[in-house]
């Protein structure tokens, strides 16, 4: 799903955490060294879902995206139902804050819950007015099911499982669209109309804002049980196909069939 905003910008990572970036599909720490030893919990949950990452990549809303040949009417639907995602990614991500066990990592989710529904609704707000969505519009348009079925199940998994588990269902809006919006940045050509959506998510402050959230999994998970452990990645991998869902959604206009 969507993520214009840059999340805590300006703040240091969450104590204890690795500040991990990425150079194409490798990690490494801010020295520029590879990382060695113990697999860190955002590798390896890359490398599980590279096949999956690589069919979002691909698939037909993100290839006519990048071509600028996506559709008004695909657009149109799907800025609506990312709007109604980011209310409740919002409160996901404060009920995420809430069970931060230090207060660098509260402040970073919190931070992320406020601009998810402040910053972000102005932007939707620029982008419905370009498309003639007023108000009522969207109050009129209901969640789509591959929105609800999203939005549901990271309210689910904020409420009831431990936060090591709420991250790694979090962590793939953040990460996704951050690897999604530098691919087609790298192939859309400069009078693409989805130039200001493209440009957004290939930006250094946004990247800036995926890392630290990619480093408070991390940190997360350093401590976790095996058992737990696969909690995560269960949690992860499900959100990445809730991602491929909502795109899919978007590009079919899907609603509710009854």
């Amino acid at each position: 799903m969507s993520l214009f905003y840059s999340v805590g910008a300006g703040l240091s990572p969450p104590v204890g955490a690795a500040h991990i970036r990425r150079r194409g599909s490798v990690p490494w720490d801010v020295k520029g060294i590879a990382l060695t030893g113990r697999t860190s919990f955002s590798q390896e949950a890359w490398a599980r879902n590279a096949a999956l990452y690589e069919t979002i990549r691909t698939m037909p809303f993100n290839a006519e995206l990048a071509a600028g040949s996506l559709s008004r009417a695909r657009f149109r639907h799907y800025i609506l139902q990312d709007a109604h995602y980011l209310l409740g990614f919002g409160r996901a991500l404060a009920l995420a804050a809430a069970k931060a066990p230090d207060p660098d990592a509260f402040v970073l989710f919190a931070r992320a819950a406020e601009e998810a529904v402040v910053v972000e609704r102005s932007l939707h707000e620029g982008f419905f007015r370009q498309e003639g969505i007023g108000p009522e519009t969207f109050r009129a348009t209901p969640p789509s099911p591959a929105c609800d079925h999203y939005v549901s199940h990271l309210l689910a998994v904020a409420h009831a499982e431990p936060y090591p588990v709420v991250l790694a269902a979090l962590l793939p809006c953040f990460w996704i669209y951050r690897e999604v919006g530098r691919d087609i940045h790298a192939r859309a050509a400069a009078d693409n109309p989805y130039r200001a959506w493209i440009d957004t998510y290939a930006g250094e402050d946004f990247s800036l804002a995926v890392d630290r959230v990619i480093a408070a999994t991390d940190a997360a998970a350093a401590d976790a049980s095996s058992i737990l452990i696969e909690r995560m990645h269960r949690a992860f991998t499900h959100a990445t196909r809730l991602e491929w869902m909502f795109w899919d959604g978007a590009y079919g206009q899907a609603g509710w069939p009854v």
